[in-house]
């Protein structure tokens, strides 16, 4: 009875979360970013319409849906991380991004869980995404200054780093309340 309502929620869920691959596989990549054995805690998390509407504003990208799937990563029993899964538009299909914060909310690591679009998958190289490391909300994200440009992924580029951005100002403003 328990095993089969866990299967029933568990891809009740699978079908909620906007990605390519099941919670188990998004779980996995988190795990692959921390050297020690981690616990993560799963939520979906509602965003509170004032802090959604204020950072849309802040850095011009709506979010994708009214809620996050969120992951808190604890290294025995203190906590260490904070990892979100979103989506952005690209030029016309979703990209499914997954971001990880530390607890200072500094971006440990960013991915492309999910890319749609025929042109401008460039933007799930590592060595680009490397440059999000780091940042946090209060860091400079200016494509071309900041943040380097990919031909023909113009849009892409823009979208992810916005959306990288919204996620850091996110974890900012509510981290301490997840």
């Amino acid at each position: 009875m328990i095993k089969t309502l866990l299967t029933y929620l568990l891809l009740g869920i699978s079908l909620l979360t906007p990605t390519s691959g099941s919670r188990s596989e998004v779980e996995v990549i988190i795990r692959s970013y921390f050297v020690n054995e981690t616990r993560l805690d799963f939520m979906r998390y509602d965003i509170p319409e004032e802090v959604k509407l204020d950072i849309e504003k802040k850095t011009g990208q709506k979010f994708f849906k009214n809620f996050l799937y969120i992951w808190k990563v604890y290294s025995d029993d203190e906590f260490i991380a904070t990892a979100v899964i979103d989506n952005v538009y690209g030029k016309l299909q979703p990209i499914t991004f997954l971001v990880i914060v530390n607890s200072k909310g500094e971006v440990i690591a960013s991915e492309i869980i999910k890319y749609r679009e025929p042109y401008g998958g460039q933007i799930a190289n590592k060595n680009w995404l490397k440059q999000f490391e780091g940042k946090n909300y209060s860091s400079a994200y200016s494509v071309g200054d900041d943040i380097s440009t990919i031909s023909g992924a113009t849009i892409s580029v823009n979208s992810i780093t916005k959306g990288i951005r919204k996620i850091t100002m996110l974890i900012n403003s509510i981290g301490k309340d997840l």
